[in-house]
């Protein structure tokens, strides 16, 4: 018996040391990734690269103290309210309140602003070489950086995670069953709650990602910059997407459009003539470019671009982000049931020479009466469930 007893020993070490490799690789993964809650944030805001939708973020926690990056991160609307000089500089100069995030908490704000303040830039890939469009010789073109506001989307890259905490909770399970390598049940208990919470806490925020493609950037068949068109050769949005304003979509422009301008220009500054040289085969072949769609919307969903554009008269960039600086097109908003009705509860409605709300009589003699000064889309059924599924 005494010769057993060093292994057993031995064996009482695998259990603890296991939770405590795992807590560290738990924990070195977060510092390594972005945690969870910036895929919200990314969206709408850089560090380091400029301004997106809202300002870069880069060097914020050392322009403002931490406590009011928590309340501005928590409830920035509140704080413009309040007469925060501060919130309201930030809001008059972006004009797009950012959305509430009251389910956020003090650590998980912390933990936002630790990755902004730690954050270092990937190193670049090095430059391409691609067959020049005409001969056998090869052409070295530099590619662009795409920049978009997140890479990928989701809430990260939280598989290995998952999987080392349910091993752990199988072995703890089996050990407390079965095997009784452990006598100290207690920590059997702490590794088994600690790894069901772990677990809840990654199976709820994958399943509440599910539909959504905040951040999705896909590669598209024609390297097409909006950066270049709409920012530097200032196009304006309806010159392509030219149903807008009369339509449910935006529409995707036929390789005629693009012909308007590259029947003359068919040399690149930054692709040279393989890209624009794609759109030119596609003109000869009559074969459409077969763009990807970037913002997607399940089907019981209704929306109608007219409606917000036209009628609405809102602007491209409180849906879209500023295209115009993006190189590669990406979803900066996640477009949930929750960021819609958000929306409409806080939008005013533009009742002034504005025809389509003729009708709404009661509130234009309110206005008028001086007993309502706003009118929101929730005030004229914005938010009934019926105005977009049915």
């Amino acid at each position: 018996m005494n010769y057993n007893i060093p292994k057993m020993k031995h064996k009482l070490f695998i259990i603890p040391f296991s939770f405590v490799l795992a807590f560290f690789l738990f924990f070195t993964v977060k510092a390594q990734d972005a945690p969870p809650e910036w895929s919200v944030c990314g969206a709408c805001h850089t560090i380091g690269k400029g301004r997106l939708v809202g300002p870069d973020l880069k060097g914020v926690n050392d322009k403002y103290e931490e406590a009011w990056l928590i309340s501005f991160i928590r409830s920035s609307q509140t704080m413009v309210k309040s007469g925060d000089k501060d919130a309201v500089k930030i809001f008059d100069e972006y004009k797009i309140p950012m959305p509430d995030n009251a389910n956020l908490t003090d650590d998980q704000i912390k933990g936002i602003l630790s990755y902004i303040k730690n954050y270092k830039e990937p190193e670049a890939k090095p430059a391409e070489t691609t067959p020049a469009a005409t001969g056998g010789e090869s052409s070295t073109t530099t590619a662009t950086t795409v920049t978009s506001p997140q890479e990928t989307y989701g809430p990260g890259n939280t598989k290995a995670t998952f999987y080392i905490f349910l091993v752990l909770l199988f072995v703890s399970l089996i050990d407390l069953g079965f095997t009784r390598v452990l006598k100290a049940k207690f920590i059997h208990y702490i590794i088994i709650l600690t790894a069901l919470f772990v677990i809840g806490e990654i199976v709820y925020v994958e399943a509440a990602q599910l539909g959504r493609q905040q951040g999705y950037s896909p590669d598209q068949p024609v390297w097409f910059s909006h950066k270049v068109h709409a920012g530097q050769n200032k196009i304006d949005c309806l010159y392509c997407h030219n149903t807008a304003m009369e339509s449910k979509n935006a529409g995707i422009p036929g390789t005629d459009v693009c012909m308007n301008c590259h029947n003359v220009v068919k040399t690149g500054t930054q692709t040279g003539d393989v890209e624009i040289g794609k759109v030119l085969e596609s003109w000869e072949t009559k074969e459409p470019i077969q763009w990807v769609r970037v913002h997607n919307l399940p089907d019981h969903v209704y929306f109608n671009h007219a409606q917000h554009v036209n009628a609405g008269k809102r602007e491209c960039e409180e849906c879209h982000g500023y295209v115009e600086e993006m190189d590669k097109v990406a979803q900066v908003n996640d477009l949930g049931m929750g960021w819609c009705i958000d929306c409409h509860r806080r939008t005013n409605v533009q009742f002034e020479e504005n025809g389509y709300y003729d009708s709404f009589t009661k509130y234009h003699q309110e206005i008028k009466d001086g007993t309502r000064s706003i009118v929101t889309v929730e005030d004229i059924g914005g938010t009934d469930c019926s105005a977009c599924h049915y």
